[in-house]
């Protein structure tokens, strides 16, 4: 059984305005969000240089767009927890730990899979 609301063209265009406020959202109150993508602006435009094809170009800037992913995830999930009461608890503490460490396997992938494109001999099985 589908909900009532909008659909077709309507609803896309509602969509798009709801994740454009979230990435305004993440821009202003987001200090992290926001220097994971100005490393990603400066990042990209290398990844793109130093690609040597399309798959490894997509790789590189796919990796960069993943740690933003997260992080937007990660942001929910903090203001989700802290619109709950600023007590402490174990389960609040568990889960922004949980979207901490997320992010920070997003940024561990980014050095992997930059250090394998760029690394890999121009000898080694294409991509």
């Amino acid at each position: 059984m589908s909900k009532p609301g909008n659909t077709g063209i309507t609803r896309v265009i509602k969509a798009a305005g709801y994740s454009w406020a979230g990435l305004k959202a993440a821009f202003k109150h987001e200090a992290a969000f926001r220097q994971e993508l100005a490393l990603c602006i400066v990042l990209a435009p290398v990844g793109i240089w130093l690609g040597q094809t399309g798959v490894a170009q997509a790789l590189l800037i796919g990796s960069l767009f993943l740690v933003l992913i997260v992080e937007l995830i990660n942001s929910a999930i903090e203001a989700v927890v802290d619109r709950f009461g600023g007590e402490m608890h174990e389960l609040s503490g568990r889960a922004k730990d949980i979207g901490s460490a997320a992010v920070f396997i997003a940024l561990l992938n980014v050095c992997v899979v930059w250090g394998l494109v760029l690394l890999m001999p121009s000898g080694g099985p294409a991509l």
